[in-house]
């Protein structure tokens, strides 16, 4: 080998193995609990029962615009904002179902998904310092970007079992520093469903202390049990400093799309919008036309959502109740949260616990404590997605029957014999 050949190779060995620290936020970052799991459900063949993602797909109509939409139309950068279509449904979708007139040109923008908008608006809206107000437990994706953004995160813990916000806590965490109020109702991971009266105590703090209030309302039409979800930007006061987010993988259950929105006033929406420039620039057009036309032309298939949704939560509460789980009231989402504490072993906690179940018992939870931020969050809690087929959840509970009430009359045994 020739000399100069030598020496590249020593040069490529090097900037391979260069030991120059990498960001440190997200090589900090542990794999996610979501992905344990579900790589254990495969593993063990489970019934996965901790994704959140839903077995029945959406309208028929929307996957033949989509895919007819890649003919008709051409296929190559549309407007970053996303294409007029999309932007127009996006307005006229807020204004029928909250109430909130909104201007399509300078107020709506089209995102990879709600998540990317969340960091969109992150960056956008935050500088290093300002502070973020968390209701605790939450979506995970929150805090990374957030801190990504240089911002502090200030967790406010929602009270069990109920997840109601405690007020006076929430009014003391608001100092000099609060930039935003993070608010996603219905709420991820806990189904809880934010109430007039704490959306009303929210808005009057952030307007008061002149703080944005970023609203994650993904699950706006999964609502049932006679709540009624209320958008906080719909509030007096609040249409001024509120952005909202919606997503069509849950309001259609087209999770794969990922095409999300949001709608804000236009002083907020051009940070973000920037943001969202050089995060992603645009959505794919063909997916955006098929999400103008649910928008517009299949209310019957999301505001069916929850209704049908009550009935898989209904039959999954009456099952895991007789079985001694304690069930945490809730009406939103699809994600119903329980209370392990019967069935734990000595020196076992929720994550112990969801192991083990997927391990021995056969079906998969996620463990509640990695949603929270604060410390010493609870370990006794574990959340189970119920927006899967009738079949899989029937398979699920015949599995908890089988494993735990050996457990349980072994427990009734040994305590009467002591």
């Amino acid at each position: 080998m020739a000399p100069e050949a030598k020496l590249f190779d020593k040069e490529v060995a090097a900037i391979a193995s260069c030991s120059k620290p990498l960001n440190e936020l997200f090589s900090s970052l542990p794999t996610t609990i979501f992905e344990v799991m579900s790589k254990l459900a495969m593993e063990h063949s489970s019934v996965n029962l901790g994704q959140g993602f839903p077995d029945a797909e959406g309208p028929e109509a929307m996957k033949q615009i989509a895919s007819k939409a890649m003919y008709d139309f051409h296929n190559q950068y549309p407007s970053l904002l996303g294409v007029p279509e999309l932007r127009q449904a996006v307005a006229r979708h807020s204004e029928a179902n909250q109430g909130i007139p909104v201007d399509w040109v300078t107020e709506t923008l089209v995102t990879v998904g709600a998540t990317e908008g969340l960091a969109a608006c992150f960056l956008g809206l935050l500088n290093p310092g300002d502070e973020v107000i968390m209701f605790d437990p939450m979506y995970d994706s929150y805090v990374s970007m957030a801190r990504r953004s240089g911002a502090a995160i200030v967790p406010v813990r929602l009270r069990l079992p109920d997840f109601s916000v405690p007020l006076e806590e929430l009014a003391a965490a608001v100092g000099p520093q609060t930039k935003m109020i993070m608010l996603n109702s219905p709420h991820n991971p806990s189904g809880k469903v934010f109430t007039r009266t704490e959306l009303e105590a929210i808005a009057e703090l952030c307007i008061r202390h002149d703080v944005i209030a970023l609203c994650d309302e993904v699950y706006e039409h999964l609502v049932f049990g006679g709540a009624k979800h209320i958008s906080l930007r719909s509030l007096p006061g609040m249409a001024e400093r509120c952005v909202r987010l919606g997503s069509a993988g849950k309001t259609f259950s087209f999770t794969a799309w990922k095409v999300g929105w949001m709608t804000g006033p236009s002083r907020l929406m051009n940070p973000i919008i920037k943001a969202h420039q050089f995060l992603v620039f645009t959505v794919p057009s063909s997916l955006q036309r098929a999400v103008a036309h649910g928008l517009d032309q299949e209310s019957d298939f999301y505001l069916s959502l929850g209704p049908s949704l009550e009935v898989k939560r209904r039959y999954l509460e009456r099952e895991l109740a007789v079985l001694g789980f304690g069930v945490l009231p809730a009406h939103g989402a699809y994600f119903l949260v329980a209370d392990v504490s019967k069935f734990l072993r000595s020196g076992e906690d929720d994550v112990a616990f969801a192991k083990r179940l997927t391990v021995e018992g056969g079906v998969t939870t996620i463990p509640i404590s990695g949603f929270y931020v604060g410390a010493s969050p609870p370990t006794h809690l574990v959340r189970f997605c119920y927006c899967k087929e009738d079949s899989k959840l029937e398979a699920a509970m015949q599995r908890l029957k089988v494993y735990l009430a050996p457990a349980e009359a072994n427990g009734v045994a040994e305590s009467e014999g002591r």
